[in-house]
């Protein structure tokens, strides 16, 4: 009786109990048991309901059902989904959409029409069978195939009007989530404050996930509601009794399988959590492959891998037993479907109050009766993952849209304004609070470089941070002249995925920059090597194993020289490049008319600085002009700066510090 086919999409398995309506051959199954599996590599979305009032009558049945596992889905979420679907209608594809979902539900009419049909038409055969006409045999025969024929094409395109909305319903959502997740930084604040594990999952797997079982259940819905309405009369019109036992057996089928099942919800967001903790380790050992290598530390992330192993099997082994204990009542369950129509109608076919026909038309119209009021039973395993899929992008949500403490420096732009200005500002650590900075009032004006000394490095990490509008705890008001006039170097250079041209230029400024000005600046910088390597400005490459962490230093460095801005902030530079090297780059950088400000160490070399800001560990500072002394202190044997020819900088005016 039971008989695989494919769900609405690729990852997702239907599970249809078709009854036999030929010897035991499966007809068309309109009641798949969809269910969405987190390990399926090559699944396809399906998607999104265009028409709210669907769309709302549809959840008015689920969400009882989501409160019975007690899943959060409150009227604000409700509203979110909604909202959601709204203006995805108003979207620039809304069109295509709420085409494409008229087309399915035109198809879901026409599928359940041929089913009722298909039951007659059963009927009618193995009642020329019994009476051995062959006539009628073979009408019916050629009849039965035509059908069957028309039956094919119509889910074959079912199907695929289903994935195509789908696709581009999670293509949309996709892109929604991207733009919110890049704007305001908001991975930034995902990744320094912790609340919120795996952001990058959520976006990838999670509204695949939700795109692909929204879809489904409420299409589910919709094709029980019209098998409901198709073969309510056929069973009555056979045996009003066997009708209300396929009611009954529904309901309390439903009922057995939530009290087995309702674990399953928490377990299945733990797994999901689980496995993309165990996908992160293995991830951080391709990216520092050489590292590993290097320092041998095979042996203590293997512990950490198996660690994490052991957590995501343990996990799934609760999920395995719950399904066992779930499988014996539903696999139970399912198997009762085949023999309860032959109980009640076969013994009217004995007293030749029926014909034989009427048995297998009652198995057919008892099967698809059963299985629209059983979804609670044969999507249980879905609607299970479903809710969790729901908390965790519920969730996402809520962290992207949250806003920043309200304790926060206040990062104000002046293009007109030539200096960057600190008015009263104070910075503490993130998760304690500790004061890092108290009331820095300071403005550095064009023209004047500013080398940061402390020792508290979260001081001076604080300071890069906030002066980039990147943290959150803290008073006062930070002026500049905007981030396309100040850079930010990072103490680990960052080289994004692209060609060295796409590396070194802004946004459309390869359109108007020559190759002989970009050859220019990798030459000052000493990395024709660098180029050469890299075969040309238009080559991709992982650049993080082509180039040496000094040159990928140089590059960044470079971009600065060709983007030309009135300021760059540098995270200690001293840190990946020698003495020398960072001497003639803050040369090159001065004779631009860039000027930089840089976190230094205590042993960094001074005199290529106009001021010194020196924080203290209580947070207290002082600017003064480095002096000799500084300088002897940097050239002392063991410094940094012993042995490397310095130039001092042209004096600048200082008025303003």
């Amino acid at each position: 009786m039971g008989h695989e086919t494919e769900g609405a999409g690729r990852g997702l398995q239907g599970d249809g109990e078709c009854i036999s309506a030929l010897l035991g051959s499966t007809l068309y199954c309109t009641r798949p048991k969809v269910t969405w599996r987190a390990d399926s590599p090559d699944r396809n979305p399906t998607a999104p309901l265009t028409h709210t009032r669907t769309v709302t009558a549809a959840m008015r049945i689920i969400w009882p059902l989501l409160n019975a596992f007690k899943v959060p889905m409150t009227p604000a979420i409700w509203n979110r989904f909604l909202l959601m679907m709204r203006q995805l209608g108003a979207s620039e594809i809304g069109g295509q959409a709420k085409l494409l979902f008229v087309l399915l539900i035109l198809f879901l009419f026409a599928m359940n029409g041929l089913n009722v049909l298909n039951s007659y038409m059963n009927r009618d055969f193995m009642t020329a069978v019994e009476h051995q006409d062959m006539q009628g045999f073979v009408h019916y025969a050629l009849l039965f195939i035509f059908v069957l024929g028309i039956s094919t094409v119509v889910a074959v395109i079912y199907r695929y009007t289903e994935e195509k909305l789908g696709l581009i319903w999670r293509k949309w959502l996709t892109q929604q989530a991207i733009d919110r997740y890049l704007d305001d930084r908001t991975y930034f604040r995902l990744h320094s404050s912790g609340q919120l594990p795996n952001p990058d999952q959520r976006i990838s797997e999670d509204i695949r996930a939700l795109t692909a079982t929204t879809l489904s259940f409420t299409l589910m819905f919709l094709n029980a509601t019209f098998t409901v309405v198709a073969f309510s009369g056929v069973l009555w019109t056979i045996s009003p009794l066997l009708f209300v036992v396929a009611v009954a057996y529904s309901i309390l089928g439903s009922l057995l399988t939530i009290y087995l099942g309702k674990p399953l919800v928490k377990l299945n967001y733990d797994q999901l959590d689980r496995e993309a903790n165990f996908r992160s380790r293995l991830v951080h050992v391709r990216e520092n492959a050489e590292s590993v290598a290097l320092l041998r530390r095979e042996e203590r992330l293997r512990v950490r891998l198996r660690y994490r192993l052991d957590q995501l099997t343990s996990n799934f082994q609760r999920i395995i037993e719950v399904n066992r204990n779930l499988g014996f009542f539903t696999t139970g369950y399912n198997y009762l479907i085949q023999i309860i129509p032959a109980l009640f109608v076969a013994p009217l076919f004995i007293k030749g109050h029926a014909e034989f026909g009427v048995i297998t038309q009652s198995a057919v119209a008892f099967g698809h009766l059963l299985g629209a009021f059983s979804l609670i039973v044969t999507q249980f395993q879905s609607i299970s993952t479903y809710t969790a899929v729901v908390a965790r992008l519920n969730a996402l949500r809520d962290a992207m849209t949250q806003t920043g403490p309200e304790q926060a420096p206040k990062v104000e732009f002046c293009e007109d304004c030539g200096s960057i200005a600190f008015e009263h500002l104070t910075l503490n650590a993130q998760r304690d609070g500790r004061l890092l900075l108290k009331d820095l009032s300071l403005s550095v004006p064009s023209g004047v470089c500013l080398l940061v000394r402390s020792t508290s490095e979260a001081a001076e990490k604080a300071l890069f941070r906030a002066t980039a509008d990147l943290w959150y705890r803290g008073e006062g008001r930070i002026l500049h002249p905007g981030h396309d006039a100040i850079f930010f170097l990072p103490e680990r250079p960052y080289v994004p995925p692209g060609t060295l041209r796409e590396i070194l230029l802004r946004t459309a400024q390869e359109r108007w920059l020559p190759d002989w000005q970009i050859l220019a600046s990798l030459e000052s910088l000493n990395l024709q090597q660098a180029l050469a390597k890299a075969g040309g400005l238009d080559t991709e490459h992982d650049w993080g194993d082509l180039l040496s962490l000094s040159e990928q230093q140089r590059l960044s460095f470079a971009r600065v020289l060709l983007a030309s801005p009135r300021f760059v902030f540098l995270d200690h530079p001293s840190r990946s490049l020698s003495e020398c090297s960072l001497g003639e780059l803050l040369n090159l950088l001065r004779n631009q008319g860039i000027t930089y400000l840089t976190l230094g160490d205590m042993d960094d070399d001074p005199r290529f600085y106009d001021r010194l800001l020196e924080i203290a560990a209580d947070g207290s500072w002082r600017i003064r002009p480095p002096t000799s002394n500084d300088a002897a202190d940097s050239d002392r044997p063991g410094g940094k700066g012993s042995g490397a020819r310095k130039h001092r900088p042209p004096a600048s005016d200082v008025e303003d510090l």
